[in-house]
């Protein structure tokens, strides 16, 4: 998201000694479990976002007059260009005449920083993107130590590299000229700007349903996937400073960017996110792997769900957002099925409760 590396759909393999490889591969997954859900924000509260775990960015960093890539948005902190609502939370590109640090611009956007960084781990990002031709959305991590006015983490005296040194992970990048084809990167000082390790493809329908943006950042590479579907590794033969920027802490951030190209008919476009997830890993006990092997599916539902779980002595309590039990069920080991039907469109939390213990566990799902 520094920048572009729109038009690099395809990945370029280097055969150079410290040649990274970027490639599209068909991986089941990594060999490290990211087991423990280590930092989240599920959007359940209306209204503004929660500032202990996000932070708005607004500055114009660039001579204090733009941002970067030519972009011509001004990022704000104001609720309407990000707010929850019903579960979600609405990022907001707008075109409107806004004035700020005395530089108008004709186009509003939101820019979150996480006050979350950490080393290690599986992201996981439910989103449904914007359109039109000239936004470009992204969903991506910066290293803690980078020099950049007004980002979080330099605020709090964290500063010690420029970019690309610090090092660019972009889980998802979104071209609204290039509808439908998502991308993922790598910045470092080996390969930055308009980077060779980048790779995407096409997904029908990623501004108007949800899907899953993830990457998988061991000590040794990164795996990013959409809906579970890997597309991309990146996975350099030699670890240095230049290949290799991440053993250190990153922290995420969210944004709509507005190029000087955008449609001149373009008024608003939000990006919605279900939710923003960060697993790491942990010696899991017993109980803890009783908990993993409960399911809920299919998420999003229509008229049913199923419930698998491990306990003889079991129910399921949906609450709406606001805490009201609106449906309550036993389970039998294994899998149970649960009538949805009579719910409205909307976001539900499922308790599962082992009625001989007392404890239990907690997922969101969408009713359609």
């Amino acid at each position: 998201m520094y920048p572009s590396t729109k038009g690099k759909t395809k990945p370029i393999l280097m055969k150079a000694p410290i040649a990274a490889l970027f490639s599209i591969l068909c991986l089941t997954g990594t060999s490290q479990i990211f087991d423990s859900l280590a930092w989240a924000d599920e959007f359940n509260v209306d209204g503004g976002l929660d500032s202990a775990k996000w932070w708005h960015q607004t500055i114009l960093p660039n001579n204090g007059q733009s941002w970067w890539n030519g972009e011509i948005q001004h990022y704000t902190n104001r609720d309407t260009n990000s707010y929850c609502e019903n579960g979600y939370l609405y990022l907001t590109a707008l075109k409107e005449t806004f004035t700020d640090q005395s530089v108008t611009k004709d186009y509003t956007s939101a820019r979150l920083n996480s006050k979350f960084a950490f080393t290690y781990g599986r992201v996981e990002v439910r989103a449904q993107l914007p359109t039109g031709a000239g936004t470009w959305p992204a969903i991506w991590m910066l290293g803690q130590n980078i020099y950049e006015i007004g980002a979080w983490w330099d605020t709090q005296g964290y500063a010690s590299q420029y970019w690309p040194q610090c090092g660019e992970i972009d889980i998802m990048e979104h071209w609204g000229d290039n509808q439908d084809y998502v991308s993922s990167a790598m910045h470092t000082l080996y390969s930055y700007g308009g980077t060779i390790n980048v790779a995407g493809r096409s997904i029908p329908g990623v501004s108007t349903s949800f899907h899953t943006y993830a990457v998988e950042w061991t000590p040794t590479k990164m795996v990013f996937s959409v809906d579970s579907i890997v597309h991309c590794t990146y996975e350099p033969t030699d670890r240095t400073s230049f290949t290799w920027p991440f053993d250190n802490p990153q922290y995420l951030l969210l944004n709509i960017a507005i190029q000087s190209n955008i449609d001149a008919n373009f008024t608003s476009s939000p990006m919605i996110l279900d939710y923003v997830r960060v697993y790491q890993s942990s010696t899991l006990s017993d109980e803890e792997l009783e908990y993993r092997s409960i399911t809920i599916y299919p998420n999003p539902a229509k008229e049913a769900i199923k419930v698998r779980q491990p306990w003889s002595k079991a129910e399921i309590i949906i609450y709406d957002l606001k805490g009201t039990a609106l449906l309550e069920h036993s389970l039998k080991v294994g899998d149970s099925n649960i009538d949805v039907s009579s719910l409205p469109a909307g976001s539900y939390m499922c308790k599962i409760v082992n009625l001989e213990t007392g404890s239990f566990t907690e997922e969101k799902i969408i009713k359609l």
